[in-house]
């Protein structure tokens, strides 16, 4: 059986106020080019162009930082409400708790899109295949010691196997995992940013259903 948060689950940790990126995270994507059509990919291409680079703070270094994940999701079992989507819980550095989507930096010589099938299975325990892009967040930060350029690359991915669980998520980041109607995915997300993308996910299966269930090999 499937867990799934609901609006009255007492575990529900999703902070009032929703907290926003450091130094802000522009979207760059566009939902309505990111329409499946006839014959072609879905949701190929659709990125708008990149926004300027932030003002250097300082003399500050600056350091890349390319990270990737998405929105895994599987077909509503007897009783839900449409397509469910994977996310989890994890503590921020203030403590709080915050519902996000599954991501995380890539390794070696990973693509984005292998980095985002093996964060969201090692953050979630799903098994997942790519379907579509959904968007980059990209924004910049800066610490004590350095200036960083982040961009989180992110797709919709179709649930292939495994179980939802955080316990082999290598970082321990990650507090729980829940199924959470796509319906609902937005409502439910901490981030202002990753509840545009999930708003782009609702668009895309609501116009694909066929999204929701994994492709033909390749």
């Amino acid at each position: 059986m499937h867990g799934q948060a609901t609006a009255g689950d007492e575990r529900d940790p999703r902070p009032a106020s929703p907290p926003v990126p450091p130094g802000g995270s522009p979207l760059r994507v566009d939902p309505t080019t990111l329409r499946p059509s006839p014959g072609s990919a879905p949701g190929s291409g659709g990125l708008a162009p990149f926004p300027a680079p932030a003002p250097h703070a300082g003399h500050l270094p600056v350091v890349e930082e390319t990270s990737a994940g998405g929105v895994v999701v599987r077909p509503a079992d007897d009783g839900e409400e449409g397509p469910q989507a994977a996310v989890i819980v994890r503590r921020n550095r203030a403590g709080r708790l915050e519902w996000c989507l599954p991501k995380g930096h890539l390794e070696g010589v990973e693509t984005p899109q292998q980095a985002a099938v093996r964060e969201v299975r090692e953050e979630t325990g799903i098994a997942g295949q790519i379907r579509t892009n959904l968007g980059v967040i990209d924004y910049w930060f800066s610490g004590e010691t350095r200036r960083v350029h982040k961009v989180v690359h992110h797709y919709l991915l179709a649930m292939t196997g495994g179980r939802l669980t955080v316990e082999d998520d290598p970082d321990g980041e990650a507090e729980d995992a829940f199924w959470v109607p796509v319906a609902t995915l937005p409502d439910r997300l901490s981030y202002p940013n990753e509840q545009r993308l999930a708003v782009v996910a609702r668009q895309l299966l609501g116009q694909a259903p066929g999204l929701a269930t994994p492709g033909p090999s390749r």
